[in-house]
């Protein structure tokens, strides 16, 4: 099942890339070659990125692919280091439920007020709809990260070591 759901996620996380290229690539297109191009693209591509945004940083944090620095966490015990790590992340819960209230809130006034996006005939809530839900994505991601942490599966929150990466891959070239 969580392979399922990681192939959704990827595939959903591709469409908004490939959305973005293609409206941009046409503007391109239209623009240079035929004198032309809609008023709405830059608007779309502006909410494709929003929204690639929000479900990438929930996507990477759930994969542990966004880059950190872990030095000085590293140096102290296994013990110490699950303390740290499940302080850090208790504070970056709390980051993300006030920017998740926030933005539910911004929502809530958005919807109430009834205004359409600028260039889109689409009420502009259902476009920032996003905020809340990335959050509420991002929230969950760390929760888990927490619970393999509490569980004693993991002692800190792995990041992508670009270093270790690039020597491996200059290892494997030799």
């Amino acid at each position: 099942m969580n392979k399922f759901i990681d192939v959704i996620e990827e595939g959903f996380i591709a469409f908004l890339l490939t959305a973005m290229t293609l409206v941009t690539f046409s503007q391109v297109v239209a623009r240079y070659v035929f004198n032309s191009g809609a008023v709405w693209a830059l608007e779309l591509t502006t909410y494709l990125f929003a929204w690639l945004v929000m479900f990438g940083a929930a996507y990477c944090v759930k994969k542990g692919v966004h880059i950190g620095i872990d030095a000085f966490v590293n140096i102290f015990s296994v013990r110490t280091r699950r303390y740290i790590t499940l302080f850090s992340i208790s504070l970056c819960l709390l980051y993300c439920a006030i920017l998740f209230k926030g933005s539910w809130d911004y929502i809530a006034k958005l919807k109430m007020i009834g205004i359409e996006a600028e260039d889109m005939p689409i009420e502009e809530w259902k476009i920032k709809i996003i905020l809340p839900i990335g959050f509420a994505l991002i929230f969950f991601r760390l929760l888990e990260v927490a619970w393999k942490v509490y569980k004693g599966d993991i002692d800190n929150i792995h990041f992508v070591n670009e270093t270790k990466v690039l020597i491996d891959e200059v290892d494997t070239i030799k």
